[in-house]
């Protein structure tokens, strides 16, 4: 074979290479290219994360006063409305309490009244005493000039002198009588007398005493880590369990220190959950900055000044609240695993804004409803009091439930029925 013939046969397959590479080339060279856009586009503007996890409130349920618990309402994995009972404590001493305070205060009331009607009789007794005191100032003067002329003795005429003088007296000491009586009750009403006063403080804190043996839920949410157990004798302050609501989640995503250079507050967030998968996606904003970062805050803190150091890139937890909307239909519970995304195009503004705010971030209202129930059941007896006759309970205001009715309480999780809310108490007139 001659080399032209060679040459011929071996030359069509370092065509077909050449072409090959070059498709290929040109492949690689458009992908990079593409690639390239977006990153420009879209990736330089994006902070992700799979460090990053479900945080919430977990509001602890604990007494306020000393108690033996006898009734628990709900136990763990269940769901309470705010303002459920869910831990009720022996009344009995609560309810001898705060009998005694009703009964002081109603005594205090009448004896309150008994001053005022006592100032009333001194001052007519006062007035009786002063036109006594003028018929004998006008006796006197008659014998004095009868005596004059002889027409009566001395004798006469000095008991008419003693009689203006007893009379005398005798309005001195009404009028300090009445100014004595009327220092008492100067100024006030039978509402607003200290003696009432002090008496009605002392029903309002032994109405609040009564009140507290029923721990109510503070918010909706489901119950989590139960330690109260029956018949515990507890404390103020002992936690005896928590509730979780879930409605109120948010995400601490743990970023690198190079990742937050360009993230603000207020920016969008898009997140994955390891529970739902990719196939979810839920949508959220920066809301702030931790003050420090992880390990400053530990429990045992690095000692960077020893001798051994080496750096570690350090995470700062950024907080990223979720849209409750999407929380609905795909609910996320505390500790949960999440992916974040964080869209940085916006980089306006301070890194670390001072943001104030003058409103509660989270309140409740469910202990309020005692105060108000104990100034109702305040005036009440004051108003049974000061009528001086048996009246019926005023409108609006409720009786206490019966002392017993804490040991009926059902426990069974099938059927739990939970104890009413406080309301106020049936007047006792005292004798």
């Amino acid at each position: 074979m001659t080399t032209e013939q060679n040459s011929a046969k071996l030359d069509p397959m370092p065509r077909r290479r050449r072409l090959l590479l070059a498709v290929m080339s040109g492949v690689l060279l458009l992908v990079a290219a593409g690639f390239s856009a977006y990153w420009i586009v879209v990736l330089r503007y994006q902070e992700l994360t799979d460090d990053a996890y479900v945080s919430g409130n977990v509001v602890q349920i604990t007494p306020q006063i000393s108690g033996t618990v006898v009734a628990i309402g709900a136990d763990n994995t269940q769901f309470v409305q705010a303002g459920q009972t869910v831990v009720q404590l022996d009344r009995a001493d609560a309810k001898v309490a705060l009998d005694q305070a009703e009964a002081q205060l109603a005594r205090t009331v009448r004896e309150v009244r008994n001053l005022f009607s006592t100032s009333e009789q001194l001052g007519a007794s006062l007035q009786v005493h002063e036109a006594d005191l003028a018929t004998a100032t006008q006796d006197l003067a008659r014998r004095e000039r009868l005596a004059d002329t002889g027409a009566i003795s001395g004798e006469e005429l000095q008991h008419a002198r003693d009689a203006y003088k007893g009379a005398q007296a005798a309005v001195l000491s009404a009028r300090q009588q009445l100014a004595a009586n009327r220092a008492r009750v100067d100024g006030t009403t039978v509402e607003n007398h200290p003696e009432v006063q002090n008496a009605a403080a002392v029903v309002r804190a032994a109405y609040l005493a009564y009140a507290r043996t029923s721990l109510p839920a503070p918010v909706s949410g489901f119950v989590a880590q139960r330690s109260v157990q029956l018949g515990q004798r507890v404390n103020p302050g002992a936690t005896l369990m928590a509730i979780v609501p879930l409605d109120q989640v948010w995400v601490d995503a743990n970023f690198k220190e190079p990742q937050l250079a360009s993230m603000r507050v207020g920016q969008p967030v898009r997140l994955s959950a390891d529970l739902y998968g990719h196939s979810v996606t839920y949508h959220g904003t920066v809301v702030g900055f931790n003050a420090g970062t992880g390990a400053a805050f530990a429990l045992l803190p690095a000692q960077n000044a020893t001798g051994n150091w080496i750096k570690i890139v350090q995470r700062v937890p950024v907080r990223v609240a979720l849209d409750p909307g999407e929380l609905a239909p795909h609910p996320l519970q505390i500790g949960l695993s999440m992916k974040v995304r964080v869209d940085t195009h916006e980089r306006d503004g301070a890194r670390l804004p001072e943001l104030a705010q003058n409103v509660p971030t989270y309140s409740t209202d469910v202990f309020g409803e005692p105060d108000a129930l104990a100034d109702q059941r305040v005036r009440q007896i004051i108003a049974l009091n000061r009528s001086g006759s048996a009246s019926p309970p005023l409108a609006g205001v409720p009786a206490l439930p019966e002392a017993g009715a804490a040991n009926r309480l059902a426990t069974n999780r099938s059927t739990i029925r939970m104890l009413p809310v406080l309301k106020t108490a049936s007047v006792r007139q005292p004798m």
